[in-house]
């Protein structure tokens, strides 16, 4: 029996993980602080599904005396927890920074002083490391990395990327796009990515980083304003509340339902990768956020309006999805659930849950408040 450490382990992802790897016959270890951002103030409902899965500790990753608590006789660790939300983590910075990366250096310190027989990390990074990822300039027919829009287009409602006045399409983005992270966030991922496989080498452990596109499903916190489209315009539909899309409405996304993503990341722990890999995990297609809207309406059956407001937020980016041959090639993984497929599963489950209070207008203060929404 293998021993597999989940960090962030009672959240959206790693309770399922959790689930997966037990069923696997993996003794499954949960370091978890229960954060009232994602588990609401008494929700322990995810725990509790697995509480007699696994062996839970209640600790804070940045704690290097819960991490040697926690890494003690595992074989493997996936390091899912995390601050996550791309719009909050350009004004509550500190918190980001302190539970991101120092969280991750306590980890690697851990693993130091201890040295733990740990063989494999996993660590959950992001695609926002990309920034707005690859584009295909077709008159000059070469591949470019665009840096962040300008304040100018975007004022004057000009939201897709240009090159000297030129559009351009936007392709998959691969793992050797060029790296343009647009927000604290992505650049803590990005640090994160750099500080694990460096010491992994040093250390003599395998680093797998898989770069998640967007994750949505059943479990996904419903309370949570800062994160996940989906949850964030089902909570907003369930409260007979009107949707507010930004820019133009016909930015994509790449969405990956989460049953795909807990199959990836366990094929990352089977696998034996032996050099340090990066592996973007997603879709491998794209949505555009107004058929989001328009698709959870349909299928709530609501009658609340959705308009397309202009307004834009700092920091977001226009396009961006994955090319996942890699994961192919490595990991054998490939998607099997379609968008249509996993909507459908995410609405059933959120008829299921108690409506929760609808906090987005609070989340949208904020931002407008720090400069962030115009």
């Amino acid at each position: 029996m293998k021993n597999v450490l989940i960090s962030g382990g009672a959240g959206f992802i790693g309770s399922r993980l959790c689930e997966k790897l037990f069923e696997r016959g993996y003794k499954v270890t949960i370091l978890d602080n229960l954060s009232t951002q994602i588990h609401g103030d008494n929700d322990s409902s995810l725990l509790e599904k697995i509480k007699d899965k696994c062996i839970f500790i209640k600790g804070d990753v940045r704690n290097k005396s819960d991490w040697i608590k926690a890494i003690k006789n595992q074989d493997f660790i996936i390091h899912l927890a995390a601050e996550t939300g791309t719009g909050q983590s350009m004004y509550d910075i500190s918190n980001y920074t302190e539970v991101n990366v120092l969280g991750t250096a306590k980890m690697l310190e851990a693993l130091s002083e201890t040295r733990s027989k740990v063989k494999k990390i996993i660590l959950a990074s992001s695609r926002a490391v990309y920034g707005e990822g690859k584009y295909m300039c077709l008159k000059k027919e070469r591949f470019l990395f665009p840096l962040q829009r300008s304040e100018k287009d975007l004022k004057n409602a000009q939201f897709e990327i240009k090159d000297n006045n030129s559009l351009l399409k936007y392709v998959a983005t691969d793992e050797n796009s060029e790296l343009q992270p647009l927000s604290i966030y992505a650049i803590n991922k990005l640090q994160q990515e750099q500080m694990v496989l460096f010491m992994g080498r040093t250390l003599g452990i395998q680093v797998v980083c898989l770069r998640y596109q967007n994750v949505y499903g059943p479990g996904q916190s419903l309370s949570n304003p800062y994160t996940g489209i989906l949850s964030v315009f089902s909570t907003r539909i369930l409260n007979n509340n009107n949707i507010d899309i930004y820019e133009d409405g016909l930015q994509t996304r790449d969405f990956v339902y989460i049953d795909d993503v807990v199959e990836a990341t366990t094929l990352a722990i089977k696998k034996n990768i032996i050099c340090n890999e990066i592996i973007n995990i997603g879709s491998g297609t794209s949505t555009t956020v107004k058929d989001v809207a328009n698709i959870l309406k349909k299928y709530f059956q609501s009658n609340i309006k959705i308009s397309i407001s202009g307004k834009y937020r700092v920091g977001d980016i226009r396009h961006n999805f994955a090319d996942i041959t890699k994961a192919k090639e490595i990991l054998n993984f490939s998607p099997k659930f379609n968008f249509q497929e996993g909507v459908i599963n995410f609405v059933q489950w959120v008829k299921n849950q108690n409506i929760m209070r609808d906090n987005y207008d609070n989340s949208v203060n904020e931002l407008k408040e720090k400069g962030l929404l115009k």
